[in-house]
């Protein structure tokens, strides 16, 4: 008899490990997600004064957009939750589209070589970011999903694994894409 409840004893705590284990991987999967799309959206603020400094003659009245980019990107460095760091993202957004349609009235800022290169760049990273996004959300709503399935939310709570936020648009001005296509 003892054998018997030596053994449920250890499956019990197998099983308890997988889980704990298993919610271990997922919560790191999130975190890596989160780490891929602070990347691109680091990148992206790292090609936005290039961007600004090729637009700048151009852009004269247009000072206050400029020194808007440059202040998200101070907050950014500065921002630690991911909310803030989508609230900042989402303004970005909207700052490089403001960018993008006044560059339209000037021909000679679309025909350049190194605007043009940029775009290309942005364009690029605009596609990594919205991939890492969905990649973060899918791990996030995986990793939330374990917390609240049964067994594995009793091992969740004795632990304190809490849920992740998912990534989202703001507002629905956020939601429209950044145009960064000039060769209309």
């Amino acid at each position: 008899m003892g054998l018997i409840i030596i053994a449920i004893i250890v499956v019990l705590l197998i099983v308890i490990v997988g889980m704990y284990n298993g919610l271990v991987t997922s919560r790191n999967k999130v975190k890596n997600a989160w780490s891929q799309i602070d990347v691109q959206l680091q990148r992206r603020f790292d090609l936005i004064p290039n961007l600004v400094d090729s637009v700048k003659g151009y852009m004269k009245h247009e000072e206050g957009v400029l020194a808007k980019v440059t202040e998200l990107r101070t907050s950014w460095a500065n921002a630690t939750t991911i909310g803030e760091k989508a609230e900042l993202d989402n303004q970005l957004s909207g700052a490089l589209k403001t960018i993008m349609a006044v560059s339209e009235n000037y021909p000679d800022l679309k025909a350049s070589r190194n605007f043009n290169e940029l775009q290309e760049e942005l364009r690029n990273t605009e596609n990594k970011i919205s991939y890492s996004r969905q990649f973060y959300n899918d791990s996030v709503t995986m990793y939330n999903t374990k917390l609240e399935l049964f067994p594995t939310n009793i091992i969740a709570g004795m632990f304190g694994f809490k849920a992740e936020e998912l990534f989202k648009a703001e507002s629905d001005e956020a939601r429209k894409n950044v145009r960064v296509d000039f060769n209309n």
